[in-house]
């Protein structure tokens, strides 16, 4: 998927705006290109997991129907650990058509890596930021 400097941005600044808790939210995107940042309520309100509040989720996946567009990305960040999907990020990856965006905040520079996770086999994806 095709991201702007932009969007990559706006994840960034929703982690470092959540913190101390992680963040998260939905990409919507349309022929494999980033369309919006849709930020969520992350109803776990901790800084070691999210869970995308469900009704917050069946928002944003309206506003994503009636536009035509899908859901391209599902991000969220990790306060303390490296931008690489946990055992919960995992088990919690219920959409295979998805990338998985992980925003890291465990050094001075964020660190944003993108993932498929199908089955339960993670595979890092470059991302391609126009």
């Amino acid at each position: 998927m095709i991201f702007s400097q932009s969007q990559i941005d706006q994840l960034v600044e929703h982690a470092r705006d959540d913190l101390p808790n992680e963040c998260c939210g939905v990409v919507s995107s349309a022929d494999g290109v980033a369309v919006e940042v849709h930020r969520a309520i992350n109803a776990a309100a901790s800084p070691l997991r999210y869970e995308i509040d469900s009704k917050d989720f069946l928002r944003i996946y309206n506003l994503i129907d009636d536009a035509d567009l899908e859901v391209g990305a599902i991000y969220h960040s990790h306060t303390r650990s490296a931008a690489y999907p946990s055992q919960t990020d995992i088990n919690l990856a219920l959409w295979p058509d998805a990338l998985y965006i992980i925003v890291s905040l465990a050094a001075d520079d964020p660190d944003v890596k993108a993932f498929t996770i199908v089955d339960r086999k993670v595979s890092e994806v470059a991302l391609d930021i126009t």
